[in-house]
């Protein structure tokens, strides 16, 4: 079965509001086994959303609708569906029942424009709207199926979950196929990197195998189709394998929506690690993700941000005279400031990020400036330079991903050491 979903108002078109429900809905509808391959968002013109209509319906079996079943003018979703199908609207006295009740309900009379919300296609199967004043439906066409829902988010899930899953399950029947996905999460690798060495995976019919690219991040998506729950699950642990064979296991840090930083502070926190930090350009972010999650605020014992090299020699103790030798952004005056941190705080980890704080924001331009992430350990220092810098949310994003990526690799070797 394929479905296309059709989101309308104008307000989406305007960039005032994002839309969730389709996300929402396509999730659903990959859960049950149902194929989607178009989203279109309409405005509220009744032409413009029959032609939308139409057109969904001459390339899936099943269209759904969100938004426009309300009672003013511009909740035109009712009449586009009549205009497509060719057919007129006709009272629905249950649906008008319901909505005098939760207006009784409220000590208020119904409206007229309410008294519109229960005028439906003729030949629609009414969905019962507990939650609202709105009713959907499902006009079943010679053309396709039409389920139109309400646009408030919160409405349109009951009426999806309690009405229009069971109709498309019931409609798959007992041979249909199910669709599952994973999403195995990497850090500080480029997408084409990755695209190199899972080519053969990525050619894949099904299970299928996608990317996704975020910044500093990329998503590896495994989606499978299957008869039942346990054959897809068999078929994503199989691609799984492949996938992290030749990736690297360590470079996959998390599946589904796993973040960085809590997956790093879980780590920090089996191995028993204190960390101490200080950073300049990205301005305590690194700390700030890690104290937000829950084991993290037992992982950081100390966070500070310096803005220049007295305040770094200051706040650490540093001699003036070696920061001024090295350079303040150097490898030489990170791995100080590391190993200061490890004598502050006895038995733990010292984490410098020192970088270039007045350079462009672009990390693409040509005056980037470059950041030292060191970590300092009882046993060794490791020291990485990076080609950016500045106060830019991209180069502090980049800059704070690898130094948690650095702290989750050395927390798992820890790990794997005690073994």
């Amino acid at each position: 079965m394929n479905a296309e979903i059709i989101t309308s108002g104008t307000e989406l078109l305007l960039g005032e509001t994002v839309d969730t429900n389709s996300t929402y809905i396509a999730r659903a509808l990959r859960d049950i086994g149902v194929n989607l391959y178009f989203k279109t968002s309409v405005g509220d013109n009744v032409e413009r959303m029959a032609l939308a209509l139409r057109q969904a319906l001459a390339r899936a079996d099943v269209v759904i609708t969100t938004g426009g079943l309300g009672p003013t003018v511009d909740d035109v979703t009712r009449e586009a569906v009549t205009l497509a199908t060719g057919r007129e609207l006709a009272l629905y006295p249950e649906c008008l029942a319901q909505i005098e009740t939760i207006f009784a309900r409220w000590g208020r009379l119904v409206g007229e424009n309410n008294k519109r919300q229960a005028y439906l296609p003729e030949g629609a199967i009414p969905i019962q709207n507990p939650v609202g004043t709105a009713p959907g439906f499902i006009l079943e066409a010679a053309e396709g199926t039409i389920i139109a829902l309400p646009g408030v988010p919160r409405e349109m899930e009951r009426l999806l979950s309690d009405t229009v899953l069971p109709y498309l399950s019931g409609r798959l029947g007992a041979g249909g196929t199910i669709i599952k996905a994973r999403t195995l999460r990497t850090v500080a690798l480029g997408e084409s990197w990755i695209d190199e060495r899972i080519d053969a995976q990525m050619r894949s019919a099904n299970p299928t195998v996608g990317l996704a690219a975020h910044s500093g991040i990329v998503d590896i998506r495994i989606t499978a189709r299957a008869a039942d729950a346990a054959a897809a699950d068999a078929m994503i642990a199989g691609m799984e394998a492949q996938v992290r064979a030749a990736i690297g296991n360590v470079s996959i840090f998390g599946v589904g929506d796993e973040k960085l930083e809590q997956v790093t502070a879980d780590l920090l926190a089996q191995a028993e690690v204190k960390l101490a930090i200080v950073e300049s350009a990205t301005g305590g972010e690194l700390a700030r993700l890690l104290r937000a999650t829950e084991a993290g605020a037992g992982v950081v014992t100390g966070a500070f941000v310096v803005d220049d090299p007295e305040a770094l020699a200051a706040q650490l103790g540093l001699s003036q005279a070696k920061l001024a030798a090295f350079g303040w952004v150097s490898e030489m005056s990170a791995a100080e400031a590391a190993a200061t941190l490890i004598d502050t705080y006895e038995g733990g980890w010292g984490l410098a990020l020192l970088g270039d704080l007045h350079v462009g924001d672009d990390v693409y331009g040509t005056e980037t400036g470059q950041t030292f992430v060191a970590l300092g350990a009882p046993d060794a220092t490791i020291v990485q330079r990076f080609p950016y810098g500045g106060s830019g949310v991209l180069a502090r994003r980049w800059v704070t991903l690898r130094a948690l990526d650095l702290l989750r690799r050395q927390a798992i070797a820890r790990l794997e050491a005690r073994r």
